[in-house]
């Protein structure tokens, strides 16, 4: 009964009399069956069947629409504690800094192997450079199919679920990953791990978008953003010293035993945030506790099955890659942002050890440039992003918020991108001073983290309720160029060296980057109007 209580009057079941009760009660029945007068005369008797059985059944239904009307369970008013965006901003961080964490520690997995492919080819017989470096990028391939599988799911049985379950699945592969006695073992195992490592980049950006306000999702999109792109950076400077110093066994082991660590305190913590799937369980716990069967969500209807709505799950990223310019433009641009990044990360020990001469151990020291300009673009854009929303809102005249108003700082991101690939490029070629290519690398990573950050929380603010299976289509194209990029990018520096190389990323980094945010200010809220998936919308 505390469950029927919680409820607003707009929700409370309204009493289905017997239909064969003429006596009107409100004034729907009135028009359904108007009052007699003297002056109304009798119909004919062969007539007065069919008047009854017309009667009969429109004062039926329109009790079944009344009481269906008032029995779907919605939140408990604007600020029903059960909301996710009504919690505390303690259970909130909470939320966020257990999410970020999960999104940190699969990423590791991606670069950590880098230093150690030499231990475990000459430990597992593989004389292929491809089959090399396919240990390594299959990973980031798994990145692309996970998300189609793992996102539709988490839209289906809720954001928590299946996020533990993901991770559960990592763990047991990234585990056996140490464990390889082949080739065959070692890429089946790694391809499995990043299948469920995949979950924390897509469900992620759905738990923040259920918990935290537009206005106020600038810092948690920095936080879950940094995570991901800090993994990679710190994966082989723990790698190259785990290798040198211990085992390439223990570079799967040691993540693992993170893993775990994170999964009981996500056990312990994490809440389920997805409005559907909360509100389908009060649905259920009042038809349980009243007998009545007319409580629903406005989810829950009678053509939407079960095998209809995982089927359209798992068809609606595809359509929304397909389909919406919107998504297809971040994807792109962001698809090709990671892939330089994985260039990068890739390549980065050939150059320090074979230009600069350093040691495995010790060139993974330079990865921390990465981080660094990761983490200046986070503390900047985090707050300015937030800031810029709340002005521009205000300046509306209307104080009404715009996915549009997180384009602004775009702008310095896709300059800064190029500018410190051609930094970096260029110095490194004429092999001057190592500080001069860690800067521009530095520059490079906080032009990254800026673009990366409010390209994300454009795409959570345009589609809030299918942000799971927005990020999943984002997510393909990401994962391909992730992969494939750094297949041919010892073959593009062995060609043109570092310096043309990179002014080539730069120059198509620029040509993709700098049209982005003045195209979508301009159409962003005209495609928006057009789409049935866009801020919330759902499908007809």
């Amino acid at each position: 009964m505390e469950d029927s209580q919680t409820l607003g009057a707009e929700a409370r079941p309204v009493p289905i009399q017997d239909p064969v009760d003429r006596a009107p009660r409100d004034d729907l029945e009135r028009q359904v069956l108007p009052e007699k007068s003297e002056s109304t005369s009798t119909p004919p008797a062969s007539n007065l069947a069919s008047v009854h059985l017309i009667d009969v059944l429109a004062l039926k239904y329109s009790r079944m629409y009344i009481a269906n009307v008032h029995a779907k369970v919605t939140w408990d008013g604007p600020d029903d504690p059960a909301n996710p965006k009504n919690w505390a901003y303690r259970r909130k961080w909470t939320v966020t800094i257990i999410t970020g964490v999960y999104t940190f520690i699969s990423p590791i997995s991606t670069s950590i192997v880098a230093p150690a492919l030499s231990s475990i080819g000459a430990a597992l017989q593989i004389e292929s450079a491809f089959l090399l470096s396919l240990c390594l990028s299959i990973f980031v391939l798994a990145y692309a199919f996970g998300p189609f599988l793992v996102g539709p799911l988490s839209e289906v049985y809720g954001r928590v679920l299946v996020l533990q379950l993901a991770n559960l699945f990592y763990l047991v592969f990234n585990t056996a990953c140490g464990f390889a006695q082949n080739t065959t073992q070692m890429v089946v195992f790694r391809f499995l791990a990043g299948l469920g490592g995949s979950a924390p980049f897509v469900i992620g950006a759905g738990i923040l978008a259920d918990c935290w306000a537009a206005e106020e999702r600038g810092r948690s999109i920095a936080i879950y953003t940094l995570a991901p792109l800090l993994g990679p950076v710190l994966g082989p400077v723990m790698g190259g010293f785990i290798t040198e110093r211990i085992s390439w066994r223990w570079v799967f082991w040691v993540i693992s035993i993170a893993d775990g660590a994170v999964q009981v305190l996500g056990f312990l913590l994490l809440r389920e945030t997805y409005a559907p799937t909360i509100l389908a369980k009060k649905a259920q716990k009042l038809r349980e506790a009243s007998g009545n069967q007319a409580w629903h969500t406005k989810w829950e209807t009678p053509g939407r099955t079960f095998s209809k709505i995982l089927k359209l799950a798992f068809v609606r990223p595809f359509v929304l890659l397909g389909t919406q310019p919107i998504i297809q433009v971040l994807a792109v641009y962001l698809g090709y942002l990671y892939g330089v990044v994985y260039i990068v990360l890739t390549t980065l020990p050939t150059m320090w050890t074979e230009r600069y001469h350093e040691s495995i151990g010790i060139s993974g020291l330079n990865y921390i440039s990465l981080g660094a300009g990761y983490l200046i673009g986070t503390q900047s854009t985090a707050r300015l992003n937030d800031t810029i929303y709340k002005i521009l809102k205000k300046r509306s005249g209307k104080d009404v918020g715009r996915p549009e108003f997180r384009l602004p700082l775009l702008v310095p991101g896709a300059i800064l991108v190029p500018l410190g690939l051609l930094w970096y490029g260029w110095s490194a070629q004429a092999h001057v001073h190592w500080i001069m290519p860690n800067i521009g690398i530095a520059i490079f990573g906080v032009g990254m983290k800026i673009a990366t950050q409010c390209t994300q929380t454009y795409a959570v603010d345009t589609y809030t309720l299918y942000t799971a299976s927005a990020g999943a289509a984002s997510l393909f194209l990401r994962s391909l160029m992730g992969f494939s990029f750094p297949l041919f990018a010892p073959y593009m520096y062995a060609k043109l060296g570092y310096g043309w190389g990179n002014s080539l990323l730069a120059l198509i980094a620029a040509l993709i980057g700098l049209p982005a945010p003045f195209l979508l200010w301009k159409y962003g809220p005209w495609l928006r109007g057009k789409s049935q998936y866009a801020a919330g919308g759902e499908e007809p």
